[in-house]
């Protein structure tokens, strides 16, 4: 019996297990939609801009490592997705976009609204397609999601033309193949674990990689047995809790910070998942220091990228097997890398406790620590505040801190708490953005009442393009041409639906958070912040004391 082709697509998706369908649909997707109406397993999530849906179904894919799935019409709505297209492709998460298309076997609208979008979409995925058969939908889709899914997980495309969506078609969904990642060889395993066993200093660096896969457990382990540092860069922090004593910081600036200044001490660096999206914390030479790389993948070799040794294969596997090998060396010595921690924590002081207002970053980020619980997830928008979360927040889990240092586009950080609150209700979830941002996709402000989410939106509020307004002091140019207006945040949020609150000094700023993430419902709070120190504090007194500070005393080891 013949089946309508798009229910076909519908059941496909089914078959996938997919949860959700998040977009904007248009003419060309009608048929799309009267199937989807129809299914009692997916349920269509109307968001006010495919930039939302995208930056959505992007973060189901960064929780889940199932593809998020989200749906445009063709020509404007499929341009608004390419944003959360990169986003997806370069953070290394699950996505499929649906677009619609005009007829493709004859026209009566000529090339009105028709753009190439399976060739625009093509740099920027792992995978675009054109469905001109009806036939080839079950093979299409399952080809779509194995790409997605698989490592380095990112963004695919299917373009679904009105004519297609209307044929009837023999075909049935196809089942996911049974299939394991492939683990590392025993040989690259030894190897790796004879260098370290040689070498005086070694370290772990944690990345982007470890994150998107349960790697936690086996990390910990190995430190645990070995006693050997670590540290993380931003999209690597959570992979192991961050209270634990041989954390030695986030990579939060490029260069210059103490944890730059421990990493130069290492004779051997571990590096566990890296991406060469993420901007590196240390920078090879000829001759410099050893970097062994474990990951699902081959090293991608970069100027200031090129490991002498690789592990390649499931890097869960791989951490468990360098762990059963692996025996703590009498010779390895951590007193300066640890040392170079407790000048950052020293350095740190009770700036976490400034009481000046507006707000300093300082304080809001230890703040919003001591309120959040450890599974509690904060999702931020792109801006300078972000370095300060990076370096001063500590994650406690994987995946509780959502930041964006591989595309770092604006406008993410509400559509992915959103998400993250629907995959994690029991959850507490907080969207942290900066006014720049929050404004690029705040009309999902609506979408979020209308789903019932308990949410909490706090925006930073410094009207301006702040970082690049730190950007442009460091360079030595003039203050020009950043800055903007903001309207009343309060009744912004009341026109939502949502309930709006104002800070008015760091001292009310703790009770005004709690009872927020304690309460039903959308919560938006505006926070002015200053952020007139940044450059003195980031760009220039840690770079100075980083580089100053005298490693060479024996520091005790923190307690086990």
């Amino acid at each position: 019996m013949s089946t309508k082709a798009s229910d076909l697509f519908i059941e496909c998706l089914e078959e996938e297990g997919v949860e959700y369908v998040f977009g904007v649909p248009g003419e060309e997707n009608l048929d799309f939609l009267d199937s989807l109406s129809r299914s009692d397993k997916i349920r269509l999530v109307l968001t006010r801009h495919e930039q939302g849906a995208g930056f959505m179904a992007a973060t189901y894919g960064r929780h889940t490592g199932k593809a998020g799935v989200c749906l445009a019409t063709l020509g404007p709505g499929a341009t608004n997705f390419v944003t959360a297209a990169a986003y997806a492709q370069l953070g290394g998460m699950p996505m499929m976009m649906i677009t619609g298309q005009k007829p493709i076997k004859k026209s009566k609208q000529g090339r009105f609204q028709i753009l190439d979008v399976v060739a625009m979409m093509g740099p920027i995925t792992k995978y675009a397609h054109q469905l001109a058969s009806s036939d080839n939908i079950p093979s299409r889709v399952r080809e779509a999601f194995r790409l997605a899914e698989e490592e380095k997980p990112g963004a695919v495309h299917i373009e679904f033309p009105e004519d297609i969506a209307d044929e009837h078609t023999d075909s049935r969904p196809l089942k996911a193949s049974q299939s394991r990642r492939p683990v590392p060889e025993e040989k690259a395993v030894r190897a790796a674990i004879k260098r370290i066993e040689a070498a005086t200093s070694p370290v772990l660096v944690i990345g982007a990689g470890a994150n998107r896969r349960l790697t936690g457990r086996m990390l910990t382990q190995f430190i645990e047995k070995t006693g050997i540092p670590f540290i993380t860069t931003q999209l690597g922090k959570g992979v192991v809790d961050e209270r634990h004593p041989k954390f030695l910081g986030c990579a939060a600036l490029s260069a210059g910070d103490f944890v730059h200044r421990a990493l130069s001490e290492s004779d051997c660096i571990i590096n566990v998942g890296h991406d060469v999206i993420e901007k590196p914390p240390f920078f090879m030479k000829q001759g410099g220091t050893e970097v062994i790389h474990v990951n699902f993948r081959s090293a991608e070799v970069d100027p200031v990228y090129f490991p002498q040794i690789e592990v390649i294969g499931d890097v869960g596997n791989a951490i468990w097997q360098m762990k059963e090998d692996i025996l703590k060396q009498g010779h390895w010595q951590f007193d300066k890398m640890l040392a170079a921690r407790a000048h950052e924590i020293a350095h740190r002081g009770d700036s976490g406790k400034d009481p000046r207002f507006p707000i300093y970053p300082q304080t809001l980020v230890q703040t919003i620590r001591d309120a959040m619980p450890s599974d509690g997830i904060i999702c931020l928008d792109n801006g300078v505040y972000k370095i300060w979360f990076a370096r001063n927040y500590e994650a406690h889990q994987p995946n509780t801190v959502l930041l964006d240092n591989a595309l770092a586009t604006m406008g993410a950080g509400l559509p992915s708490a959103m998400m993250s609150k629907m995959v994690y209700p029991g959850r507490k979830v907080m969207a942290i953005c900066g006014d720049g941002g929050f404004m690029m996709n705040s009309q999902e402000m609506e979408t979020a009442v209308r789903l019932g989410l308990d949410l909490v939106v706090l925006i930073l509020n410094d009207g301006s393009y702040g970082m690049i307004r730190w950007k442009q002091a460091n360079m030595g140019f003039k203050d020009w041409g950043l800055t903007y207006g903001n309207p009343d945040f309060v009744k912004y949020a009341e026109a939502y639906g949502a309930h709006g609150h104002r800070v008015t000094s760091a001292a009310a700023l703790p009770e005004m958070i709690k009872a927020c993430l304690d309460a039903k419902g959308v919560h938006l709070i505006d926070c002015p912040v200053d952020y007139s120190e940044n450059d003195h504090i980031l760009n220039k007194e840690i770079k100075e004391l980083s580089v100053q500070v005298d490693l060479s005393a024996r520091v005790a080891e923190p307690a086990e």
